[in-house]
């Protein structure tokens, strides 16, 4: 993990979220952080060239104080901050493609009362060649990669299907918890087979259901199996729930200070989009949410 994570910031209560977060990711990685401010250009001819100047300069007193403050905060950690004149999805997604991570907060300055996302983090959650994270706005007790209270286990969340492996989420998951001395719950949502529900089949008995479950179960240790190879000082608990998996991820993740999910990557340069269940989960989540692009199941189940 030697790339930088990245952080775009705005100036907001969530980019300052944001930025607080990644140095923290920053520190635990030992990499540099890169504070990024999107400046362009106003639009229309009308607007005078001095109000564009103006906001150039509020951009750069806002990277060059969140850095001064990033830095007292953190000794140790390597900030640098910078401006681009692109729009904000188009600048965090280019200066994405040189780091190891990307953060942003849920929404930025703009939008409204109520909104929960913004359209530049669901756009680069989409489109990002790297894993991005959405923190949303700091909530009293905070919530990452801080000091917890006294008792407190931290956990990292992951969504997982044992059906369908997605190893670069597995990995991603068992590595956020690996740096963090975390627990790792590992979530599938299960739903009875289709057969179960059919008119025919009116009545399910607790015993077919617990067979079911239990070959769940099964199949997700299985699938698991490597990954707890590669990672052996992570403890790992593995749950299978009986809910739509929105539900489930939000429901796992309230105590959570990272929760880990997957989205396929266009494998032709186009940009990706993100499913209903990973909406869902953004709109509603209260931790930071991370989303991982991928390929698809790898070659030989990811070995």
């Amino acid at each position: 993990m030697s790339q930088p994570v990245l952080a775009g910031v705005d100036g907001s209560e969530y980019s300052l979220a944001a930025a607080e977060w990644a140095a923290r990711e920053a520190v635990l990685r030992e990499v540099p952080l890169r504070l990024l401010h999107a400046a362009p250009p106003l639009p229309g001819g009308a607007v005078p060239a001095s109000a564009g100047e103006t906001l150039r300069r509020v951009g750069e007193q806002i990277v060059r104080q969140m850095a001064a403050d990033l830095g007292a905060r953190h000794p140790e950690l390597r900030v640098r901050g910078e401006q681009s004149a692109e729009a904000p999805a188009e600048a965090l997604l280019s200066a994405a493609r040189d780091a190891g991570l990307l953060v942003v907060g849920a929404r930025g300055s703009g939008g409204f009362d109520g909104l929960a996302v913004g359209s530049v983090a669901l756009r680069v959650a989409a489109a990002a060649n790297c894993p991005v994270v959405v923190v949303p706005r700091r909530r009293p007790g905070g919530f990452g990669n801080g000091p917890r209270p006294a008792g407190a286990a931290s956990q990292v969340v992951a969504g997982f299907d044992a059906h369908r492996p997605v190893y670069e989420v597995a990995d991603f998951a068992f590595g956020a918890a690996r740096t963090r001395g975390a627990v790792l719950r590992v979530v599938q949502a299960w739903v009875l087979p289709a057969e179960a529900v059919s008119p025919r089949t009116l009545f399910v008995t607790e015993e077919d259901r617990a067979t079911w479950e239990d070959q769940e179960v099964l199949r997700l240790a299985d699938a698991l199996r490597t990954r707890q190879g590669r990672f052996p000082e992570v403890t790992v608990r593995a749950d299978v729930v009986l809910l739509h998996p929105a539900e489930a991820l939000l429901n796992t993740s309230r105590e959570a200070g990272l929760l880990v999910m997957g989205r396929r990557a266009e494998q032709r340069g186009g940009e990706g989009r993100l499913g209903p269940v990973t909406h869902a989960v953004l709109h509603h989540a209260r931790c930071p949410v991370t989303v991982v692009p991928h390929a698809g199941r790898p070659p030989n189940g990811g070995r």
